[in-house]
């Protein structure tokens, strides 16, 4: 990424408010819009699914990330008329090309996980050397 493509994406051409592609970007790599688009990559939840399915989430922060991807266009919210109400959340297309991007990244992660942590313990023994002395 060039400096310029940084200057775009740190930029609201104005100065006001972050750019629209940096937005998106935070709302599909945020903490719980990651696991989110995971699991709907998976197969379609109800709500209370969802959120054992992720773990840790609270209620009101798997609602607003919820409809801050169905705003977006990542997740379809389907809510049927029965009683009691039912509503199930999967992934659009759009969601769908976004949680294989996300996947990718994860599984990066994983497969990188200890050369970061080894990395991490060099670093620390850097700094603590350099403070003692």
């Amino acid at each position: 990424m060039g400096v310029s493509t940084v200057r775009q994406w740190t930029s609201g051409g104005g100065g006001e408010g972050l750019c629209p592609q940096r937005l998106i970007l935070e709302h599909v790599t945020s903490r719980w819009g990651v696991l989110v688009l995971l699991a709907l990559e998976e197969r379609s939840f109800r709500f209370s699914e969802l959120r054992r399915e992720i773990g840790g989430v609270s209620e009101k922060m798997l609602t607003q990330t919820l409809q801050t991807l169905e705003r977006d266009g990542f997740v379809h919210r389907d809510a049927k008329p029965v009683i009691p109400p039912r509503v199930d959340y999967s992934l659009t297309g759009l969601g769908r090309e976004a949680a294989g991007r996300v996947r990718e990244l994860a599984e990066w992660t994983e497969r990188r996980t200890a050369e970061v942590a080894a990395a991490r313990a060099r670093y620390d023994e850097v700094r603590a050397s350099g403070s003692s002395s």
